[in-house]
């Protein structure tokens, strides 16, 4: 009898269920219900987010037709962890936070993305139309704040316009150079009634954006104007930056490079581009870069750039920047081409189609043997160095110590500053998509929040996170989340006591005034951690750090680790700024 009852109450329940569902699916929708949809229309599988009164319509819409949302602590938090999964898995991040301060918090987020070409959707509610321009509660304009820095923004008018706007969006930040695209929503027009006569016909309506339509592929003149140089050079050099890696063109880059013997250097952000230790592969160029690498650049007879935009931090002195070299300049965005160094070669293109076009082209590729020896022997002679303290950890050791215990294969970000630089140099990345970091805004407090959406996009690999203990401690309210969703991040912060790379400065040009540089006081970092239910580690002695290290970057747990390290280390080598890449300082020949 009692399965009998079972099974009639199952029955009912379905009923009931199906009855629900049936209302549900008849109940008109308003413009929240839409906006959820969009996103599923997008294939969107997570946001980051933080609610307020502006988009309450939309977050009661997430709980009845739900997309995994990530509750961070704060939307600087949530902005920065968007960017992380963005920019492991090449998809654009999404994030949600309400009109006023919630909106503003996320304007140093989407700075740094427009710098770097991180694609996110941005959505901001804003109070209702009809009291915009009032100052009302939580007002701000956030179209007017944030036009410089995004490549396109909307404030939604019409309930009607949501799945257009939403699919133009999407298309706008991942497509060309990208970027962040903001969506302001007032809080009106997500109660608003959509007019579901117009679903099918806004669905089935193909993309018309007749102002925005860039290029992919490269013009065939200018690639046989690319092949003659090549092909008439003695000392050419792939300069390979983040364009590579948007466009997913590691293989291609690679196979290039091999086919012609080139030798490749890399930006920041272009890291994992190509393998780390290929022979090819002479490292990062710019005013922490190798020494090789920025002296192929002032020597070389023909650059390549391929998805660089020669930034101040590259070049030094533009007017002494690569004075022997003929310049082909391979870049998806033409406001890039030109701009900041003159270029002999223009292909505006995306990297993977310029390259796929040069490697269709069989030709004869210059002799480069004599250049590779050179470039060799001058990697061999003037390597990164440190001097090791029989007293103190240095910040590389540690961060040696963690590229063998994870063998180079790990997702790795890192916050700005010295320990950045460190990293860069130090940790040598098998793949791509594994370098998450600031480079043209360098945005402290991005490091930690960033591991934590690289995670979400990645869980099956190992994050580490590299940060200073001044950029951590502007973020660190989000080691809630690594205790909430059991996110096996490694946190490890190297700890110098001092804003490292602003300390830096001051030795060396400012005559040793560390003017507010220094920080005495600061949290416990174990217990801090502990406080918010991670297991902490410190490390203070050489004698420790490998047991430790191992113990926690092998842990299925998350974990944070005060490495201890030497206050007045500095990075070298280094190019003063505004300097030619020739006056290269810290460099010691071995």
């Amino acid at each position: 009898m009692a399965a009998n009852v079972s099974t009639t109450n199952e029955k009912t329940d379905k009923t009931e269920t199906s009855q629900m569902h049936s209302e549900e699916k008849n109940k008109p929708r308003n413009g929240a219900d839409i906006l959820i949809q969009a996103l599923h229309d997008q294939n969107v599988d997570i946001v980051f987010g933080y609610p307020g009164g502006a988009v309450l319509h939309v977050y009661d819409a997430l709980y009845r037709n739900p997309i995994r949302h990530i509750l961070t602590r704060h939307e600087q938090g949530a902005i920065h962890a968007a960017e992380g999964y963005a920019r492991v898995l090449n998809k654009t991040g999404v994030v949600i936070a309400t009109s006023g301060p919630g909106a503003t918090n996320l304007v140093t987020g989407i700075a740094d993305a427009m710098i770097d070409s991180i694609p996110l959707v941005v959505f901001t509610g804003q109070v209702a139309t009809h009291v915009i321009g009032s100052d009302a509660f939580q007002e701000a304009d956030i179209m007017g704040i944030t036009t410089p820095i995004t490549k396109h923004n909307y404030q939604v008018q019409d309930v009607n316009d949501i799945p257009r706007i939403v699919k133009e969006a999407f298309h706008i930040a991942n497509s060309g150079r990208k970027g962040p695209v903001l969506i302001d929503f007032p809080k009106n027009i997500s109660a608003s009634i959509f007019d579901e006569a117009l679903a099918e016909a806004n669905r089935e309506e193909e993309l018309y954006l007749p102002g925005y339509q860039p290029n992919i592929k490269p013009n065939f003149l200018q690639i046989q104007k690319a092949i003659q140089a090549i092909g008439g050079s003695k000392q050419p050099l792939i300069l390979a930056g983040a364009g590579v890696l948007f466009a997913d063109a590691r293989h291609e880059l690679t196979e290039f490079a091999e086919k012609y013997k080139l030798p490749v250097i890399n930006t920041l952000l272009g890291l994992g581009s190509i393998h780390g230790q290929h022979e090819l592969n002479f490292g990062m160029a710019g005013m922490h870069g190798a020494a090789v690498a920025n002296d192929a650049i002032q020597k070389a007879d023909l650059l390549i750039n391929i998805g660089a935009r020669f930034d101040d931090r590259l070049t030094g002195d533009t007017k002494l920047f690569a004075p022997k070299a003929t310049i082909i300049h391979i870049d998806i965005d033409p406001a890039e081409i030109g701009k900041n160094i003159p270029t002999d070669i223009p292909i505006v293109a995306d990297a993977k189609e310029a390259l796929k076009a040069l490697l269709k082209n069989d030709f004869d590729g210059p002799d480069t043997s004599e250049w590779l020896s050179y470039l060799n022997e001058k990697q061999q002679d003037t390597p990164y160095w440190y001097v090791e303290d029989e007293n103190e950890i240095l910040p590389q050791q540690i961060i040696e110590m963690v590229h063998s215990i994870t063998n180079g294969d790990a997702v790795v970000t890192t916050d700005v500053g010295q320990h950045q630089m460190w990293a860069a140099q130090y940790y040598k990345l098998n793949h791509d998509h594994q370098w998450v970091t600031s480079g043209g805004l360098g945005t402290m407090g991005f490091g930690f929040p960033a591991a934590i959406g690289a995670q979400f996009a990645k869980p099956d690999k190992k994050v580490i996170t590299f940060c200073g203990d001044a950029g951590f401690q502007m973020t660190l309210q989000e080691l809630a989340l690594l205790n909430e969703y059991n996110l096996p991040v490694k946190v490890v912060i190297v700890n110098n006591g001092a804003l490292g790379m602003v300390r830096q400065w001051q030795e060396l040009f400012y005559d040793g005034r560390y003017s507010q540089s220094l920080m005495p006081v600061q949290p416990d970092f174990v217990k801090l951690a502990e406080a918010y239910g991670v297991k902490g580690y410190r490390i203070n002695t050489m004698e420790e750090a490998q047991s430790i290290l191992e113990e926690a970057l092998n842990s299925d747990e998350p974990v944070v680790i005060d490495a201890r390290v030497k206050q007045l280390e500095n990075v070298y080598p280094m190019v003063p700024a505004g300097k030619s890449l020739d006056d290269i300082v810290g460099v010691k020949k071995f």
